[in-house]
């Protein structure tokens, strides 16, 4: 039969079992035979075997030896008969009964009728194979307005008890239905949360179709905000583990983890499911153009909004496997964290845009000596912050880590811009990590190296920021929409350090590495590169984050090389068009 089968063997119980009164109901070949609280089962014999069929001869008085051997096809054919009609009668005690595992059986019969809704059903065997025996299932599901019929095909095993040698059923929930495995039941209900229909900020519909990046937003968007947004479950019927037996509720939505199920599998559907309409922030002419540039190279994703509010104008992603690594990416971020670094540099005093800080061609710390990305003659002796800035020098950054201790970046990162509160965006995010870090992978850290991990959406976070002037959480759907908190920076940087940030990335952005993709913009723009090492990779994750007028982004492009070169262009068109 389908599924797996268990052979028991009578234990303890034995005995009781054999004493048991069977019910049958046997009213010839063909015929059916109608349950209190179904269509009722079909009988699978002509006339009633003899009971002490096979037996051998026994003296007057003596008991009847206990029969062996597999059943005989009418012995099959009559416990198979019996079985049924129990079931489809409702008599789920009686049917139960006549299992090898009267509990499990109890417990799936009773499951079928209360966790699956069916009310009715039509149970037909067919002619036994050997000791196992076919038969169709004809049902009505009901919940709780709605009525569908659904039919199947399922088949049960027949075997001897040794002990007793009684013919009884193997209980198996495939029995129910041939797609449940064991720890399995059937559930009827609304399932999953409703579909939404996604529109940006002026009513514009998200199509995943159009909008193939947004497949993984909209799922998401569906999962947390469906009802709200006024949308319907569909209701199906599918399989699921048997515990907690209050996995979802009525809405459809999940109250726990359920890590012990199966794959869940729909069965049959009652109703569709209809979705909601929900605006979000995003802006669909600033996600065509986000989906445009990031098709030019395989992994590349990137983010875009507004620094005035925080809302997230595009999320675009070129990955085959479907992760938003927009959002959810954690990745290295090289040298655009230096961002982040020269603003707790020049918060603490350290540094400032004229100030003297020279950039070596080496500089030790920690026990490692790093050096920067080029020729030898890569030094700028007797250099201003504003000129190691803009070349991107990492050893004119590692050289300020003795001054340093090992939170400083930490904490920096995280009450002046943000980074690693939770966000609520109104979708799964990652929100970065600075974790607090020693030695040389302190040192690492300053240059986007070492622990810190970023993605498309944090890194144009901390260019809004720059431009803005304080830390705006980014979110993609309204906060009125459910009251969510969003979350705040605890301090603010000093409003000289934020225009001498917004003045060194201007100049990365006119003369700098940022120089060749920003050509061209006009207007109050900033921009900063970075190219990221990546353990086991032959070229560094190409990074680039900047902003134009009201609009901030960044994006990631693994693999390739030199973010001014291959993220750069990325951000420059977007900026280009919507900034």
């Amino acid at each position: 039969m389908a599924g797996s089968h268990r052979r028991r063997h009578a234990g303890p119980n034995a005995s009781a079992r054999s004493a048991r009164t069977r019910i049958a109901v046997i009213v010839g070949a063909g015929a059916a035979v109608v349950g209190a609280a179904g269509f009722g089962a079909y009988s699978l014999l002509g006339e009633d075997e003899p009971q002490n069929s096979g037996n051998a001869l026994t003296a007057p008085g003596s008991p009847d030896p206990v029969k062996t051997g597999p059943p005989s096809r009418k012995e099959a054919a009559r416990a198979a008969g019996d079985f049924l009609t129990a079931w489809a009668g409702g008599r789920t005690e009686i049917a139960a009964g006549m299992t090898d595992d009267r509990k499990a059986a109890l417990a799936g019969l009773t499951s079928y009728r209360e966790d699956a809704g069916v009310g009715k059903v039509k149970l037909t065997p067919g002619k036994p194979k050997g000791t196992e025996v076919p038969f169709s299932v004809d049902a009505e599901v009901t919940f709780k307005e709605l009525v569908k019929p659904w039919a199947y095909n399922s088949a049960l095993e027949v075997v001897r008890d040794r002990k007793s040698g009684d013919v009884e059923i193997v209980w198996d929930p495939s029995v129910l239905h041939p797609k449940l495995g064991e720890g399995e039941r059937l559930r009827t209900g609304p399932k999953d949360a409703p579909p939404v229909k996604a529109v940006d900020r002026n009513g514009v519909e998200l199509d995943p179709e159009k909008y193939p990046s947004l497949a993984p937003v909209v799922a998401n968007l569906g999962e947390r905000y469906g009802a709200k947004a006024g949308g319907t479950p569909g209701v199906k019927v599918w399989t699921e583990s048997a515990e907690p037996a209050d996995a979802h509720d009525e809405g459809g939505k999940k109250k726990k983890d359920d890590e012990k199920a199966g794959t869940p599998e729909t069965l049959l559907e009652l109703s569709e499911a209809k979705p909601g309409t929900l605006k979000t922030t995003l802006d669909a002419k600033v996600q065509k153009t986000a989906e445009e540039v990031v098709s030019r190279h395989s992994g590349a994703a990137l983010v875009a909004l507004k620094p005035s509010s925080g809302e997230i104008l595009a999320v675009a992603n070129q990955a085959g496997n479907g992760f938003n690594t927009a959002l959810q990416g954690s990745s290295a971020p090289g040298s655009t964290m230096k961002v982040v670094t020269a603003s707790m540099l020049m918060d603490k005093g350290l540094a400032a845009p004229g100030a003297p800080h020279p950039c070596p061609r080496y500089k030790a710390y920690g026990g490692w000596e790093f050096e920067n990305v080029g020729d030898d003659s890569f030094t700028i002796q007797g250099g201003t912050f504003t000129e190691s800035f803009t070349a991107s020098c990492n050893t004119a950054f590692i050289s300020m880590a003795e001054k340093l201790e090992d939170d400083d970046l930490t904490q920096h990162a995280r009450d002046v811009f943000g980074i690693g509160l939770n966000w609520q965006t109104g979708v799964t995010t990652f929100d970065g990590a600075v974790p607090v870090q020693s030695d040389a992978q302190m040192a690492s850290s300053l240059i986007g190296q070492g622990g810190v991990r970023m993605n498309p959406l944090t890194m144009a976070s901390v260019s809004a920021t720059v431009k803005s002037g304080v830390f705006k959480q980014p979110y993609l759907v309204p906060q009125e929409l459910d009251g969510r908190q969003f979350a705040a920076a605890p301090r603010t940087m000093k409003p000289e350090t934020a225009q001498s940030l917004r003045e060194l990335m201007a100049a990365t952005a006119s003369y700098g590495t940022a120089a060749e993709a920003m050509s061209g913009l006009t207007g109050d723009v900033g921009a900063k590169t970075g190219s990221a090492e990546v353990g086991g990779q032959e070229n560094t994750n190409a990074w680039f984050t900047g902003y134009r007028g009201d609009v901030a982004a960044a994006a990631m492009v693994p693999n390739i090389g030199h973010g001014g070169e291959f993220a750069g262009p990325l951000v420059k068109d977007v900026l280009a068009a919507h900034g």
